[in-house]
């Protein structure tokens, strides 16, 4: 399979920032790849940004590195424009004053 250069380039960055983290948190491949539940190689190719790696692992990976919250954002729904025209539109609701207009 080609992956298309520019994927190929994020999925490096993404390993890039993975084993800038995995360093940052003084944890060897070994180590790390054991909690991930994957082989050194595996590891090594997740940090190389190789694109066979399963979702899964990467998964596991984010979220013993506290950023499981980021996979929340792969393949969201993208914003209606016209359903956000149509609420701004909307006329905002008003509270009296609890005052009583004293």
């Amino acid at each position: 399979m080609i992956v298309p250069e520019n994927l190929a380039e994020i999925l490096k960055a993404l390993g890039e920032r993975l084993r800038d983290e995995r360093l940052r948190r003084n944890e060897t491949q070994r180590v790390f790849a054991g909690r991930i539940g994957v082989s050194i190689p595996t590891l090594c190719k997740m940090e190389n940004g190789d694109h066979r790696v399963q979702l899964g692992h990467w998964a596991i990976a984010l979220d013993l590195l506290d950023h499981a919250e980021d996979l929340e954002h792969l393949l969201a729904p993208k914003e209606n424009l016209f359903e956000k025209y149509q609420r701004s539109q909307q006329p905002k609701r008003q509270r009296a004053s609890r005052r009583g207009g004293k």
